[in-house]
């Protein structure tokens, strides 16, 4: 029997340090920046089984066998549908701005395709505006509808855009909507959806969460992507989730949240729709590779002169595009950069990147909310504070509600919108969708905009800053060491 105990012991011994040593060797393996290396090896040594259990729910992008496949099986269909749009060079853009053009030569060696021009485009930076502007684009819809959202919630106007996508679908209109399970957990949990169902619409739960799963596919990466089209023409993406900000998160203490959209109308939709049709066919299986509705391409070609590159990232996309693009737009600046983001966890790499710019002479503005939703995001962001404000960044954070605003805005000319935080999520993990835009007038626009957050914000005096209480460094540095996750 002792025996039996001795040889039971060896062997749990054994599958210990045999599951310790592969978890090691696998994120040794990996190609992650040192810091997230050293962040999983602390926490897996320190706590080794509920380390190992955590890196297995979340420390690699696994979006699950079936949708891997998928993934991979739209691909070589998807090259043909872009090999095809390509034979209409008249709509791609064959020169852009001196700030503009390394970026979009990034982009087109990792996307496959050069900027299209041609486009229509409009900032919105009110919310109410772009309900009543998506419900009137609805209403004049006659084909199809397609939306993704990271969060959709009833109430205000938002029951008002339910009520049209029914009335849509009623009139012969094909809508399909892709809503994240987290995200829109509430609204997945109410009769909206059996009510949208009812009138044809196709509602798809996305990325489902539950205990089963979590041992399959990573957990926390999520659809977080913003983008609506209308009749493969119109199409809408920024940061603001379908929700009405006055019926949002009141009691969350943090104010209404601050957001701009762009709508588009051109070439950019069609790209756009690949995107969509991308995604769709990765949860759902079913292909639908939107038309190259060239006709109305030319169209637009002839009367509008926007440049827009379209930026998409996620497991099954380019790796790192986001992230490289990003680097690229900063090291581009030469006079003035202005960036808004609700979330700061920077990489190493775009924290020296923006500090470089401020130390070439770059005037660098970055503006925060001053009230977050995310205790943990708040308290690490501060963490690199020090460093920014050492190199002559100006930090401005905004009194008006939640800067939900993800935006940069390079000399004036280059704008990149979009859904993309500056934390680690965004930049690796979710699925994420950018605009780029190369142009003097747009640029124009939003820096209005953003000018308008500068004035309603406080900036952050160094002297100042170096003063804070000490516990408040030693919960920023505390906070700091989780950020290779936030």
């Amino acid at each position: 029997m002792t025996t039996l105990y001795v040889i039971i012991n060896w062997l749990l011994l054994f599958s210990y340090w045999s599951l310790i040593s592969g978890i090691t060797l696998r994120i040794m393996m990996k190609r992650r920046s040192v810091p997230s290396s050293m962040a999983w090896l602390l926490i897996i040594y320190i706590l080794p089984l509920l380390g190992v259990i955590t890196y297995i729910l979340f420390g690699e992008p696994n979006l699950g066998k079936r949708r891997i496949k998928r993934s991979k099986a739209l691909w070589p269909s998807t090259v043909r549908w872009i090999k095809n749009l390509k034979r209409y060079q008249q709509i791609f853009s064959d020169k852009n701005s001196e700030v503009a053009r390394a970026l979009f030569q990034l982009c087109e060696h990792r996307q496959g395709i050069r900027g299209l021009k041609g486009n229509q485009v409009k900032l919105l930076s009110k919310s109410e505006d772009v309900l009543h502007t998506l419900i009137q684009d609805i209403g004049l819809a006659k084909n199809n509808i397609e939306m993704v959202f990271y969060i959709w919630q009833a109430g205000g106007l938002v029951d008002r855009i339910i009520e049209s996508l029914v009335e849509a679908a009623w009139r012969g209109v094909y809508c399909r909507l892709m809503l994240d399970s987290v995200g829109s957990i509430d609204f997945f949990r109410s009769s909206h959806p059996t009510l949208m169902r009812a009138a044809g619409i196709n509602v798809v739960e996305v990325l489902h969460v539950s205990f089963l799963r979590s041992f399959l596919r990573r957990m926390d990466l999520r659809q977080h992507r913003k983008m609506v089209l209308i009749d493969n023409y119109i199409a809408y993406t920024g940061s603001m989730n379908m929700v009405d900000p006055r019926f949002f998160k009141k009691n969350s203490g943090v104010g209404q949240w601050i957001d701009i959209m762009v709508r588009m109308e051109g070439p950019v939709a069609t790209a756009m729709g690949v995107i969509f049709s991308c995604d769709w066919e990765i949860e759902t299986g079913e292909r639908i590779l939107p038309p190259v509705n060239i006709n109305d391409i030319v169209s637009f070609e002839k009367k509008y002169s926007h440049i827009i590159q379209v930026i998409a990232s996620g497991p099954g996309f380019p790796e790192g595009v986001i992230h490289q693009a990003l680097l690229t737009s900063i090291y581009a600046a030469r006079k003035k950069l202005v960036m808004t983001t609700p979330y700061l966890v920077p990489s190493d790499d775009l924290l020296h990147a923006i500090c470089i710019a401020a130390y070439r002479g770059v005037k660098v503005h970055i503006i925060l909310p001053r009230n977050n939703d995310s205790i943990l995001v708040d308290w690490a962001s501060r963490a690199f504070f020090s460093e920014l404000l050492k190199a002559g960044v100006l930090i401005h954070q905004f009194k008006g509600g939640l800067l939900h605003t993800k935006s940069i805005l390079v000399d004036d000319q280059l704008s990149l919108l979009g859904t993309v935080n500056l934390d680690m999520r965004s930049l690796w993990l979710n699925f994420e969708i950018t605009l780029v835009i190369d142009d003097d007038d747009f640029g124009r626009n939003l820096a209005k905009v953003q000018e308008e957050y500068i004035a309603n914000s406080h900036l952050i005096e160094a002297k100042s800053w170096s003063n804070r209480p000490y516990w408040q460094r030693i919960l920023e540095r505390f906070f700091y060491f989780f950020s290779p996750f936030l």
